[in-house]
């Protein structure tokens, strides 16, 4: 994971973050790591809630379990940043991307597909992560951040890539290719239409 170098080609992002995002989050830096640290939670959440779905792959436990893991370590080092900067974890917020983005998840089809779904929307999620870590990396002038950014770049590039490809552990690659496809348009969608929010991590 850790020689992953993300760009458009490994992700596969439809529609880039506006550049200005960075300039407006770097000035409500306590807002973007409150809602990173949750979206960090969030992320671990998801996983055991697909664990504990479909117990029965063993594969994807066996891999999910150490991402819960991994995502949890990432809460604690965000709360570790907040904390040297006199922050509080402060309330959680909804995040609207995830929200609307996990209403494409396919309800009532069958199970494998739902699965399908599942790690997709997931997959997705940690790119747009991955993606916006990189803008944080590359741009603030906190230097602390930049390494930390760095870091945690490079891991939600592993997450991404290990969602796809246990989609098509459980699918036939041409599928989970298609619908995928389908699901990076859906997300540009989203992203295009969202209200600009600098004090959020989505």
């Amino acid at each position: 994971m850790s020689e992953l170098q993300p760009n458009k080609t490994i992700l596969r992002l439809e529609l880039p973050t506006d550049p200005r995002w960075v300039n407006i989050a770097e000035k409500n830096i306590e807002e973007i790591l409150v809602d990173h640290a949750y979206c960090e939670q969030k992320a671990a959440t998801s996983a055991i809630s697909l664990i504990v779905k479909y117990p029965d792959k063993t594969k994807l436990v066996d891999e999910l379990t150490d991402l819960v893991a991994e995502e949890w370590s990432h809460f604690e080092r965000v709360l570790e940043q907040l904390k040297k900067r006199g922050y509080s974890l402060g309330r959680n917020r909804a995040d609207e991307y995830v929200v609307q983005l996990s209403k494409h998840i396919r309800k009532g089809d069958k199970r494998e597909r739902q699965l399908m779904d599942h790690l997709l929307v997931n997959a997705l999620i940690e790119a747009r992560s991955c993606e916006r870590f990189k803008l944080l990396w590359k741009n603030i002038q906190d230097e602390e951040l930049q390494k930390f950014y760095y870091e945690l770049m490079v891991s939600e590039a592993g997450h991404y890539v290990s969602f796809v490809k246990l989609a098509k552990e459980y699918m036939p690659s041409d599928i989970v290719d298609a619908r995928f496809k389908e699901l990076l348009q859906i997300e540009a969608d989203i992203i295009r239409n969202l209200e600009p929010r600098p004090d959020r991590m989505h």
